[in-house]
């Protein structure tokens, strides 16, 4: 699928506010000619999409699709300078905090018309914290017209090595019983052993939406209005999760995380446990040389309630795009088709969009994860939407992480960094709400 990074990554595309698509037209029907799709993505992605193209090719004969893979890195770069030449793909993707500025400033096409009007898809079997990503009203996110149809939706679950728990004697947490942060720690003492390059951390960095929505924080207020980073739940979520290398030295430090990330880290067996999302799966099948599974996210000792984030990645389609019906079957076709849908799951780079076939092929798959089943729990029951996806633009979350790292490295305890950083969040925050002119 793609690394959260890469989605944030095009947050500061999102606030373009240009004019121009894909070369004019009021839209063609079917025919004989090329649309053109943009994305990013692994290795594996960039196959499973090639074999996508390939059935969507032969279900629509003589539509032709070029497919443009892009560094996840330099997406925003290559997909602004395609807006700005109004010459924007005909179907790319879209992540949910570009919806509001793409909306508003006419880059993409309001896909709801199609969406009622056509059989493939069924509202009653489509994962609705799926769809609702992508919908708008002018005013709220998450209501009113479709503006992109769910690449997928990605539950960021807590996976762990299995052969290390066992080594460890530690057995992780059944399904419904999460770990508290204190027994989280506990394990992760016992997992941590050795050093230098035979180093093994219990952990690798924590999920920090995890630790403050499970603590009863967030970064915004329930009408996304005001920052709220200074609430004392807040600040014991932040410092926690820095605490975790900081004093419990189980998790890799930053420097270490620079030489190393813990994503291969955790492939090379020397992490105990790490947030992945479904889009992960693949490659650990290919690379994991040893047994693994998910298991449910531990809470806060404070309010025992489970968090975690969801997210996803769209299709859209370009507002002008010169072949709009091809370029919407597409879309359609890439996030509700079965046979689309069951490659997709079949090479490991998503649950299906699709509920009865989540849970059905996917939960009788014999490939790892064991426990499916909290991939499917987080997207139906303790998984939220990332707060920064509810903004016109995440300007203001993007200063938030821009020195995190001094409180993760200890140059700065969470009160000292959060009573900084607040007001400029407020700012942006302010100014992004004046530019949606709600």
């Amino acid at each position: 699928m793609r690394t959260r990074t890469a989605a944030v990554a095009l947050i500061a595309a999102a606030t373009l506010v240009l004019a121009g698509c894909s070369g004019g037209g009021s839209g063609g029907q079917p025919g004989d000619h090329k649309i053109t799709f943009m994305g990013w993505g692994s290795p594996q992605e960039v196959s499973v999409f090639k074999d996508l193209i390939k059935q969507y090719e032969k279900k629509y004969p003589g539509v032709k699709v070029d497919y443009i893979s892009v560094p996840a890195a330099d997406f925003p770069t290559k997909l602004q300078t395609m807006i700005a030449s109004k010459k924007v793909p005909d179907v790319f993707y879209l992540t949910p905090e570009n919806v509001m500025p793409y909306a508003k400033s006419g880059i993409i096409a309001d896909l709801s018309d199609y969406v009622s009007d056509n059989e493939i898809f069924d509202e009653k079997n489509v994962w609705p914290n799926a769809i609702n990503m992508y919908r708008y009203d002018g005013t709220d996110p998450g209501k009113g017209s479709i503006y992109g149809l769910p690449k997928d939706i990605g539950p960021f679950a807590l996976a762990y090595n299995k052969d290390l728990f066992s080594k460890a004697g530690v057995t992780p947490p059944a399904a419904g019983t999460p770990w508290t942060w204190d027994e989280f720690v506990a394990a992760a003492k016992k997992l941590t052993s050795g050093s230098g390059n035979d180093k093994v951390y219990g952990s690798a960095p924590y999920s920090l939406e995890s630790a403050v929505w499970s603590n009863g924080a967030d970064w915004l207020n329930a009408d996304h209005t005001k920052v709220t980073v200074t609430d004392q739940k807040f600040i014991e979520a932040l410092q926690w999760v820095a605490d975790l290398g900081l004093k419990e030295g189980v998790v890799p430090s930053s420097e270490e995380e620079s030489s190393l990330g813990s994503f291969q880290r955790f492939l090379d067996g020397k992490i105990g446990m790490m947030g992945i999302g479904p889009w992960s799966q693949g490659q650990f099948w290919d690379e994991a040389k040893f047994d693994w599974d998910i298991m449910p996210w531990p809470v806060s000792p404070t309010t025992h309630t489970q968090a975690t984030w969801y997210g996803g990645i769209g299709f859209a389609v370009g507002k002008n795009s010169k072949n709009l019906k091809d370029a919407e079957n597409l879309a359609a076709f890439l996030a509700f088709n079965e046979d689309a849908q069951k490659t997709n799951m079949e090479k490991g780079q998503a649950i299906p969009n699709l509920i009865d076939m989540a849970k059905g092929d996917y939960l009788k798959m014999d490939k790892a994860p064991a426990n499916k089943e909290e991939f499917l729990r987080i997207v139906e029951d303790y998984g939220r939407r990332a707060t920064q996806t509810y903004t016109y633009n995440s300007e203001w979350f993007t200063l938030f992480n821009t020195d995190v790292a001094s409180v993760m490295l200890g140059e700065k305890s969470a009160a000292d960094y959060v009573k900084q950083v607040q007001p400029e969040m407020q700012e942006l925050l302010d100014k992004g709400i004046a530019e949606q002119g709600k």
